[in-house]
């Protein structure tokens, strides 16, 4: 490597010399703020119990339980952000080894699965919201419906993802599954 044709960051005058890269948050989804909303009132919430617990020494019985209601809740709603990045486990190799068609047609089954998975528990979560009726939650006198709720929001945005990545899919040809080289903002 030639240490000419790396950036120079330190100047003549013996300083430092280094410009960030704009951050541009255009592309951010609307589900990732609301993941990232849900998260900092996790850290909140998880603050509040610290200092309740060990500095007055009296803690606060809520926030344990909104804590797991608000994780699970930046859990559900955040999945949607990998599903729209396609980034969930998978595995490659098998697709390098198939013919073209083959490959094709198992990486599109593989969306179709997805889309089905999702769409099937957002149907369950709502059934299940159905059977809790007025169950509240164990120490807030709040319906526990507000938790399923949430989830039943990650699980549609996951839905509407998959349906979303699977046209990207189809209009170009491949998935990520075929050339994992690629990202979802390829086109």
């Amino acid at each position: 490597m030639d240490l000419d044709s790396l950036p120079k960051v330190m100047g003549d005058d013996g300083q430092f010399h280094a410009v960030d890269d704009a951050v541009d948050l255009s592309g951010t989804t609307p589900e990732a703020w609301a993941a990232l909303g849900l998260f900092w009132l996790l850290g909140a919430t998880v603050f509040y119990q610290f200092i309740t617990r060990y500095v007055f020494n009296n803690s606060a019985s809520w926030t344990e339980e909104i804590a797991r209601y608000l994780l699970i809740g930046t859990v559900f709603v955040g999945a949607a952000i990998g599903v729209a990045k396609n980034n969930h486990i998978q595995v490659d190799l098998l697709y390098r080894y198939l013919p073209h068609g083959a490959a094709r047609a198992l990486a599109t089954g593989v969306d179709v699965a997805r889309i089905a998975f999702c769409a099937a528990m957002s149907w369950f979560t709502l059934q299940m919201m159905g059977k809790m009726g007025n169950y509240n939650m164990t120490i807030i006198d709040l319906p526990m419906n507000i938790v399923y709720g949430v989830c039943l929001i990650g699980f549609l945005a996951m839905t509407l993802r998959s349906i979303w990545v699977m046209r990207i899919h189809l209009q170009r040809g491949y998935s990520l599954l075929e050339r994992p080289e690629s990202t979802m903002g390829d086109r």
